[in-house]
């Protein structure tokens, strides 16, 4: 016999999902989302399963997919849950091809049909920084590239921003002020780093793009912050980080964090200037400034 769990009534279903009974008929036999089990008597039992496969047809509906295109979208959702390259691999592919033709629709297809069965850790780390590092190496082969890049940047700045603003009442960590350096125009991963940082339990201030270091000594002394995170992925300027960061850590009073590209290819110099490098991997970056500005005796 069937576990309790395996034998829900619609009524149930219902309740659990918050969908009522005529839409849930709806959708199974205008659009094939759902097959119950029925009983000897006609009436629809289901399982677990529909549980949680109607969860995901809520949340991708919230997100704006149309129902007629829900079963493609929960098949590249199921696809991209699995623990393999492949499906990862074909969602950066599609959005790719989405950037090329500045096709902000099928952006936002891709976008919540990955974030309605994945963190947005997960996101991150498995499809928008490989699609960066696609994007970055297009730059300087592919005619419209830099157009695609500023596209993409737009799109991905007012998703984010969006996230940050919902997480903004959340969190009560320590503040930090994060900016790209001077000459940094690629804000992108900044505003990744600040997402990672929100959901770790900080609180950033983004100043965003082409920062200079002493409007970020200005912002990191009027906010009271407890640390300033510099993003640089293209090499400074000479003497920017002998000089300028030297000044920027000296006025700032708190701990200046430097991450990207640059961090690594420029690590003594930033040493020697009295900041602290983050490399480029984020997560990494963000553990690091926890475990830095942790008070003392106490594990971040």
């Amino acid at each position: 016999m069937p576990a309790p769990q395996e034998n829900l009534p619609i009524r149930t279903l219902s309740a659990l999902t918050g969908v009522n009974p005529i839409t849930l008929r709806a959708w199974e036999r205008r659009y094939g989302l759902l097959q119950p089990r029925r009983t000897a008597t006609g009436h629809r039992m289901y399982t677990a399963a529909h549980v949680e496969l109607i969860r995901r047809v809520v949340a991708l509906r919230e997100r704006g997919v149309p129902i007629g295109r829900m079963r493609e979208a929960l098949g590249t959702s199921a696809a991209a849950s699995r623990d393999a390259p492949g499906p990862w691999t074909a969602a950066i592919d599609r959005m790719a091809a989405a950037i090329a033709r500045f096709d902000e629709a099928e952006l936002d297809l891709i976008y919540d049909e990955v974030l309605a069965v994945h963190p947005v850790e997960e996101f991150t780390h498995r499809l928008m920084l490989p699609l960066l590092a696609r994007l970055g190496e297009r730059w300087a082969k592919v005619p419209g590239a830099i157009a695609e890049e500023h596209f993409f940047a737009t799109y991905v700045r007012s998703k984010l921003g969006a996230r940050l603003l919902q997480r903004t009442r959340h969190t009560d960590g320590p503040r930090i002020v994060a900016a790209c350096g001077p000459g940094e125009h690629h804000e992108i991963g900044l505003l990744l780093f600040a997402l990672e940082a929100r959901l770790a339990g900080l609180r950033p201030i983004v100043l965003g793009a082409d920062t200079p270091f002493e409007e970020i000594a200005i912002a990191a002394r009027r906010s009271a912050c407890e640390g300033v995170v510099v993003s640089h992925s293209i090499d400074p300027a000479p003497g920017t980080l002998e000089r300028r960061l030297a000044a920027l850590v000296r006025e700032s009073r708190v701990p200046v964090f430097v991450g990207g590209a640059s961090s690594t290819r420029h690590r003594p110099a930033i040493c020697a200037a009295g900041a602290i490098p983050l490399g480029a991997e984020i997560e990494q970056g963000v553990r690091l400034i926890l475990t830095r500005l942790a008070p003392k005796g106490k594990a971040p």
